[in-house]
């Protein structure tokens, strides 16, 4: 796979104005990078924008903090859907995470799987910096149950960001049928190289540009 395509181009500033979502998308485009990642707000603009081009639109749901009702992130993603996302970065419910209900993190990643349907990819962000080792692989495990396509290890407004010990174990744990996502922090090309020998098969980053 091409270096370019591993790399979602992310702008998920609450400053975000259409003049840097504008030049964020010619960045993409230039670079032809997998996706822009942008807040729910930006998606029909980035589609219209990306609408003769390969690069997917990507967008986040219970961002940041995944406290969002399962219904809330359910309309969410199926709207962000019909207005253009290929692609939506949920965050799973934490706090259920960490009181060792999986069932509800299971069902809470259900829902927007299957509000979006088969036509867009699903990723799970996990927010590993709360997480133990125990606790990602089960969320790497519920991810996988309920029919998601990636797991992601940060939404880069946490504690910390993607750190490559998580990214291999997302790896094993959820084997080659699903994409591991590293963001946070990933801003060199060193730490792009070290995030894909983990076995990341995506990179959500600001700074695609230099890590080319």
């Amino acid at each position: 796979m091409e270096k370019s395509k591993y790399i979602d181009h992310t702008l998920l500033a609450a400053t975000a104005t259409r003049t840097e979502i504008e030049s964020l998308v010619a960045e993409a485009i230039k670079f032809d990078f997998a996706s822009v990642c942008v807040n729910p707000v930006w998606v029909k603009t980035a589609a219209e924008l990306l609408r003769n081009s390969t690069v997917k639109v990507c967008t986040v749901i219970g961002f940041p903090l995944g406290a969002a009702t399962s219904k809330v992130k359910a309309f969410e993603a199926k709207s962000a859907a019909e207005e253009g996302a290929d692609e939506v970065d949920m965050v799973i419910n934490v706090g259920a995470a960490l009181s060792g209900d999986w069932d509800t993190v299971e069902s809470d990643i259900r829902s927007v799987v299957e509000a979006t349907g088969d036509k867009v990819i699903t990723k799970v962000i996990l927010e590993n910096c709360y997480l133990n080792n125990e606790q990602i692989q089960k969320a790497c495990i519920a991810a996988k149950n309920a029919g998601a396509d990636f797991v992601k290890t940060s939404t880069g407004f946490g504690e910390s960001g993607a750190k490559a010990d998580d990214v291999r174990l997302m790896r094993e744990t959820v084997g080659q049928e699903m994409g591991v996502k590293a963001a946070g922090g990933v801003r060199t090309p060193e730490q792009f190289a070290e995030m894909v020998k983990a076995g990341a098969t995506r990179i959500g980053t600001s700074h695609g540009a230099k890590l080319l």
